[in-house]
């Protein structure tokens, strides 16, 4: 039987990229996003993630095999902080019961490189605890500013994701459940996203020089999305709980001798 896989942000760059190489790979795919999606919910609220539950179980039928959680945002918003952190905690335990019918159940997530660079260290550690209320409150703080705390937001939902996993992935209710729990961290990838950063190539040298890429350079999506198949996939049987970059080098680069 095929599987069956729900992809957030399977609208554009990393989450398209990724529905359409399972697609090719026979898997059926239940896309959610904010438009062009068969499930079209707002990851930033309950309400929309409520949604994104609903209209998965409804169009399974119950079961599911995996989850990619791929919706993202950089915006210097507090936006970013309710899709990038909550929406995406709200998608895997909200999924996760639907995952235990599958023989061969997996869910990943998208991190980032970005989880090395400046963070605000409050927010990081409310988001640690969970406390979306003061999180955003804290987002609103940072945001007046966006071109200096402001840029802190997103770094700071990133490294906070990282952390989840790292503390949720080997629990009962995950690896016990013999569901393996992963993310990946890209650096630079030509998507929507980053479309007007590397416009240029003025703007491509100055991004580079914060993320070095030494290996090949910026990675177009499809290149993440071959990573989120195989940790989504049933060869993957025993990695859990790793941020996996596909960064070009930038984490050698910026870490060094460090593994963790």
């Amino acid at each position: 039987m095929a599987r069956t896989s729900v992809v957030t942000g399977s609208a554009s760059g990393i989450g398209k990229a990724t529905r359409e190489l399972l697609e090719l790979r026979g898997e059926r795919v239940i896309g959610v996003d904010v438009h062009d999606a068969e499930v079209v919910a707002d990851l930033s609220d309950a309400a929309g993630r409520t949604a994104l539950v609903e209209g998965v179980r409804r169009l399974s039928g119950g079961r599911i095999d995996a989850v990619y959680a791929v919706a993202g945002l950089a915006a210097p918003t507090p936006a970013t902080v309710a899709v990038n952190f909550f929406g995406t905690l709200a998608t895997l335990e909200g999924l996760r019961s639907l995952l235990s019918g599958s023989r061969a159940p997996r869910a990943v997530l998208v991190s980032s490189m970005a989880a090395l660079l400046p963070s605000d260290e409050d927010l990081v550690a409310l988001l640690g605890i969970c406390d979306e209320p003061a999180a955003l409150a804290r987002a609103e703080i940072l945001a007046k500013e966006p071109e200096t705390t402001g840029a802190l937001i997103y770094a700071s939902t990133k490294l906070a994701l990282s952390r989840w996993v790292r503390r949720q992935a080997a629990t009962p209710q995950w690896a016990g459940a013999g569901i393996p729990l992963n993310a990946v961290a890209p650096g630079i990838i030509a998507t929507p996203m980053t479309a007007e950063l590397i416009a240029t190539e003025q703007g491509r040298e100055a991004l580079l020089k914060m993320v070095p890429m030494p290996l090949n350079g910026i990675a177009e999506s499809a290149v993440v999305a071959k990573l989120l198949a195989w940790l989504g996939g049933e060869e993957n049987t025993h990695v859990c709980g790793q941020i996996v970059y596909v960064d070009g080098g930038s984490d050698v680069v910026l870490r060094g001798d460090s593994v963790w």
